[in-house]
């Protein structure tokens, strides 16, 4: 397959801000704005992991598509999963409820790279492929593929399941070097593939999701993350979409993020973006940066968080979204009555 001459939604209100345009106003999409806090999604969701229903296309067309007809939002991304390239080599990886991936046996030394076979996607994740073509003929708006960073995917499949300390993901960068980037180089080479497949296939734009960068020091990222971060963006340049840069914690990599080669970096809620633009190039743009914890708290504790977001954010340049991913208890409510406050606002002059 080859890309459309013309990736769909170019001219959508989120392409441009992406591409840090001026637009009529703020375009907004929510991380994780499907799943569980929807009471539709629930609905037809069904039991068992969530790597069975990403490889049912039509379950996973409708559970991307229920959040844009709720809340009206400027951009859809795809329900998978950051694991899904992994998965579907046959590493050894699910996703336990509650708990997240879990691999039944981690990446331990040299032999283990055997395991990181090259991914084909349309013999690997044909069921990917399927949903981003349904999805481009319904949605409304742009579709966002996304991939996992080379060093979060690395994370799990080192450390076997979610972690706060990450010890034997840096015990390898420290202690095998060219193990690390020998691994690294593999997981760079899957999240290229799974992403060109998506955007060949009709996404709008993408995200390359760093969940985890942000335990790293800023010295330790540029050695042992950033080459190989740098790869995956340029390698999916010539694709010609919007890309996106997102970590959780990484106030302190923000300008080594977007030096990675992404025109638009997210921002945690622990950065204030007034701040974030200022550790960026001139003309990146910022994706960000609402608390998640406040649309769970309520309408109360959203909406003056949310202003002082759209003030700090500028107008130009800024989409939306939240700090990191919807909460499962959030109020769909709330959210519905964020995009509308978000579309009121005026980035020439504050609220319409």
């Amino acid at each position: 397959m080859t890309a459309p001459a013309k990736p769909p939604h170019q001219d959508s209100r989120f392409v441009r801000a992406a591409r840090g345009e001026r637009v009529d106003r703020v375009p907004v999409w929510f991380m994780r704005q499907a799943g569980r806090s929807l009471p539709e999604y629930r609905a037809v969701r069904g039991s068992g992991t969530i790597l069975r229903a990403i490889a049912d296309p039509d379950l996973a067309t409708e559970i991307t598509l229920q959040p844009v007809r709720r809340y009206g939002v400027d951009a859809a991304i795809l329900y998978s999963d950051i694991m899904t390239p992994v998965h579907a080599v046959g590493f050894g990886v699910d996703i336990a409820p509650g708990v997240g991936p879990v691999v039944e046996h981690p990446f331990e030394r040299a032999e283990d790279l055997e395991r990181l076979r090259p991914l084909d996607p349309e013999a690997d994740t044909p069921y990917v492929l399927a949903t981003v073509r349904n999805l481009v003929a319904e949605l409304p708006c742009p579709l966002i593929a996304f991939a996992g960073a080379p060093f979060t995917v690395a994370s799990y499949l080192l450390e076997g399941r979610p972690t706060r300390t990450w010890v034997r993901t840096k015990a390898l960068m420290h202690t095998d070097e060219l193990l690390w980037h020998e691994l690294m180089g593999r997981l760079t080479d899957l999240a290229i593939a799974s992403l060109r497949s998506q955007v060949q296939a009709g996404a709008a734009a993408l995200q390359l999701f760093d969940s985890w960068a942000g335990a790293l020091s800023p010295q330790d990222y540029e050695r042992f993350v950033l080459p190989h971060s740098r790869r995956v963006l340029e390698e999916v340049a010539d694709l010609g979409v919007p890309r996106i840069h997102f970590g959780v914690s990484t106030g302190e990599l923000l300008g080594l993020m977007a030096d990675a080669g992404a025109g638009m970096v997210g921002v945690d809620w622990r950065t204030p973006l007034d701040v974030a633009r200022t550790r960026v190039p001139a003309g990146t743009a910022l994706q960000g940066n609402l608390d998640p914890a406040l649309p769970a708290a309520g309408w109360e504790a959203t909406e003056p968080a949310a202003l002082d977001v759209l003030r700090r954010g500028g107008g130009r340049g800024h989409v939306f979204n939240l700090g990191h991913g919807v909460l499962p208890e959030t109020d769909p409510s709330v959210l519905e009555r964020l995009v509308e406050l978000v579309h009121s606002w005026d980035p020439e002059g504050g609220d319409r």
